[in-house]
């Protein structure tokens, strides 16, 4: 059996791992909607940036239940990985999302003086709260 990992684990984990993270959102059907997405952590909350009126977004709007899965390895050996279940809110406010986009930007290491002043109408960003996390770690022993 696999180990869990502690919290600060989890946050190594997530901020090692800078790319794609699977959002899972509900559909209109109470289908599970799962896409790749850009994120990053900040404290305990997860961003990902996105256009306003996706299907992501709508989904959120109207049912904020989430949860995101990032895994790594390739054996049985190494493989580890966290999801995340929690709450989501859509960010459409331009001074949060402008303040979102800077932070994001910084840590792929922009420069301060190149950073956005502004951001474009279409852009939102998806904030996941999180309510419980699940991990699984095969390199530690369970």
């Amino acid at each position: 059996m696999p180990a869990k990992m502690t919290l600060d684990e989890i946050h190594a984990f997530l901020d090692s791992r800078p790319g794609w993270i699977a959002l899972s959102t509900i559909s209109p059907s109470g289908h599970p909607h799962t896409v790749p997405i850009g994120y990053f952590r900040l404290g305990e909350k997860i961003y990902m940036g996105c256009r306003k009126g996706t299907q992501k977004t709508k989904n959120i709007e109207r049912n904020p239940a989430v949860a995101v899965m990032l895994e790594s390895g390739t054996t049985s050996q190494d493989i580890k990985g966290v999801c995340i279940q929690g709450t989501g809110r859509v960010i459409t406010d331009p001074a949060e999302a402008l303040q979102l986009r800077r932070e994001a930007m910084r840590r792929r290491g922009v420069p301060e003086d190149q950073l956005p002043t502004e951001v474009g109408p279409d852009t939102a960003y998806i904030e996941v709260t999180p309510t419980r996390y699940i991990s699984w770690d095969y390199s530690k022993q369970g």
